[in-house]
């Protein structure tokens, strides 16, 4: 046993080597072959927070930055492991390598330290790192540009830099703590707090927050409830919080149709109106469940939702006699003329 366990840990030292030496952004940490100066590499001066929540173990991580796509850049999230925050002069691979760490078995507190000690140019990064026990470690360094700083609270963190104020991170953690519904809410209340307070000095350009499972499946992707970028909006937490419902109304469409397979239809209907209920102008959320009461015989009931999605868009119309020979609909003409007479007259 202690001979796998040695090999195991040569192996996590090895993959962490290469992540430090391959990295494209490893520059940074030890110059460039074309400069014997070390190059700083992509700034992003801005706010963010990474937590957990307690009772489902989800993880999740928020941004919002006057800077193009900050959410490539700053947060890194893996369910059952952890999530990072790297930022200010953003060293990119403490996300990767902070994970890498976390899921050999390290905490928050000694990912942080190890990458830290192997960066000469900490004193301008700012890194909050969350393990998947809710540990919280937190760096920001002398250089960060002010107003700068942070703060940690039970299984969280937000921190800040270029910031108008230095009020913003504390006002983070008060909305963290004090709103109530799922973790995305929560870290989006916090986005909104960092922004009334005035936010980054230069102003506001994109936004990103991802939201993972509390129980890992093996299969990344899957494990992501949220997974939301505004790559360059004049309005990024607007537009972030509008596609958080919008994420919210299609995780309500995918619990139908899994509901659905189960052959568990009704329990799949009241998924499916949930999300009717918080778009009603969404066509597709409307079509597939009008489909399935058709499919179920309760035509009666499909034929308004018909009428409403025929209405948005004529091209649903012609979707539906195509569904029958790939079993989506019972191949039966006359409840296929009862369907498409919901349809308005071609002009």
């Amino acid at each position: 046993m202690r001979k796998i366990i040695l090999f195991l840990s040569i192996c996590s030292i090895l993959v962490l080597g290469s992540f430090l030496f391959l990295s494209p952004f490893s520059s940074v940490l030890r110059g460039s072959d074309n400069s014997p100066e070390p190059q700083v590499l992509r700034p992003a001066h801005t706010y963010s927070i990474v937590a957990i929540d307690r009772a489902t173990g989800e993880l999740g991580a928020a941004v919002q930055s006057h800077w193009f796509s900050v959410g490539s850049i700053v947060p890194w999230v893996e369910a059952e492991v952890g999530a990072v925050c790297t930022q200010s002069f953003a060293e990119v691979s403490y996300g990767p390598l902070g994970l890498e760490l976390m899921r050999a078995g390290k905490t928050a507190e000694e990912a942080l330290a190890g990458l830290i000690k192997a960066d000469k140019h900490e004193s301008v990064r700012q890194v909050a790192m969350l393990d998947a026990k809710g540990r919280v470690a937190v760096h920001t360094g002398k250089n960060c540009i002010p107003e700068a700083g942070h703060v940690v609270g039970d299984g969280f963190s937000c921190q800040a830099n270029l910031m108008l104020k230095n009020t913003v991170w504390p006002a983070m953690a008060r909305a963290f703590e004090s709103t109530k519904g799922e973790l995305v809410d929560r870290l989006m209340a916090a986005l909104e707090a960092a922004e009334a307070e005035g936010g980054d000095i230069r102003g506001k350009q994109s936004a990103a927050i991802i939201v993972v499972r509390g129980k890992s499946s093996g299969v990344w992707w899957k494990d992501r409830l949220y997974d939301l970028r505004v790559e360059d909006h004049p309005a990024p937490l607007d537009e972030l919080k509008r596609l958080i419902r919008l994420n919210k109304a299609y995780n309500f469409m995918n619990k139908g149709d899994e509901l659905l397979t189960e052959n568990k239809v009704e329990e799949a209907m009241k998924s499916y109106t949930k999300a009717m209920e918080m778009y009603p102008d969404n066509a597709e959320m409307i079509f597939w469940p009008a489909v399935t009461l058709a499919s179920t015989g309760r035509v009666e009931e499909s034929l308004p939702l018909f009428k409403k999605v025929f209405a948005m868009d004529t091209n649903w119309a012609i979707l539906v006699p195509r569904l029958p020979q790939v079993g989506q609909l019972p191949k039966d003409r006359a409840l296929l003329k009862k369907i498409l007479a919901q349809a308005p007259p071609r002009k």
